[in-house]
């Protein structure tokens, strides 16, 4: 697949880092979530941040030109003029959002790629769903490195998002939190806001997860499932209380994925 590519070519200004000087396994990746937009600059052989990342308020309405608006900020503030990868809660197709989970429903048929690169002029952009985003940063640096087969990133949060890799090769914009499951949908089940509202101890929780394991199984047969969003960082309390069959770990590189990943795909030119 072809990375979607803004128009390229400016002048180099005192203080902007340029091709001369940037590492060429560095580059800049940005995660726009419901809350907030991050970003920051990525080392690519490591899959580590270099330096600190930095965390926007998502404006509200989260409407396609305010949140590009905070974007082109976000980067400014690291003086960055090379490629740039940017995650959104859609379903992306040819660089154009399908969906819209958590920002304006605006987002809908918007071409996030031509919309980006209209704000940051001159640098090559790759738009992709953010549980994609996170699926390849966790095959490539964290739980999913090294591991042959079918590998099935979950995340718990509002919602459950998905992300398939299948020997390093993303199959991309799964929408597995919308799969009936036992009469509901999947997210509507296991989500972690449904353990939050319905004030779930561990032990209650668990089975519901268990129970959208199994089915994402039958249809998948995967070799490892690795499950993300905050209550990951809780993974002791929950994963040993699972009876499915295939393996459960934790993901590994936490609210940095997303960040990565976006880094990643404009690297590769992965863009759905």
């Amino acid at each position: 697949m072809t990375a979607q590519t803004a128009a390229a070519g400016t002048a180099a200004m005192p203080g902007v880092t340029t091709a001369s000087t940037r590492s060429a396994r560095r580059t800049f990746g940005v995660d726009v979530g419901g809350s907030g937009i991050k970003g920051g600059l990525v080392d690519l052989d490591t899959g580590e941040l270099v330096g600190e990342r930095t965390r926007i308020d998502t404006p509200q309405p989260a409407t396609p030109h305010a949140v590009a608006d905070v974007v082109a900020t976000l980067v400014a503030n690291f003086d960055w003029d090379g490629p740039v990868g940017i995650t959104l809660p859609c379903v992306i197709k040819g660089g154009t959002a399908r969906t819209a989970a958590n920002v304006d429903p605006g987002w809908i048929g918007t071409d996030a790629t031509a919309l980006f690169g209209g704000v940051l002029a001159g640098r090559k952009i790759t738009v992709v769903n953010d549980a994609d985003a996170a699926g390849m940063a966790e095959n490539c640096y964290g739980a999913g490195k090294d591991v042959d087969g079918v590998v099935v990133l979950l995340t718990f949060g509002t919602g459950i998002g998905s992300a398939v890799i299948q020997d390093g090769v993303l199959l991309p914009n799964t929408e597995f939190g919308h799969l009936e499951v036992d009469g509901k949908e999947a997210e509507h089940r296991a989500a972690a806001s449904v353990k939050e509202e319905k004030d779930l101890s561990w032990k209650e929780w668990a089975p519901h997860v268990s129970l959208v394991l199994r089915r994402l199984e039958d249809l998948l047969w995967p070799d490892l499932f690795i499950v993300g969003g905050g209550v990951s960082r809780k993974a002791d309390k929950w994963i040993p209380l699972l009876d499915n069959r295939t393996p459960v770990v934790a993901a590994t590189l936490r609210n940095t994925a997303g960040i990565v990943g976006a880094a990643l795909a404009v690297d590769t030119g992965v863009a759905p």
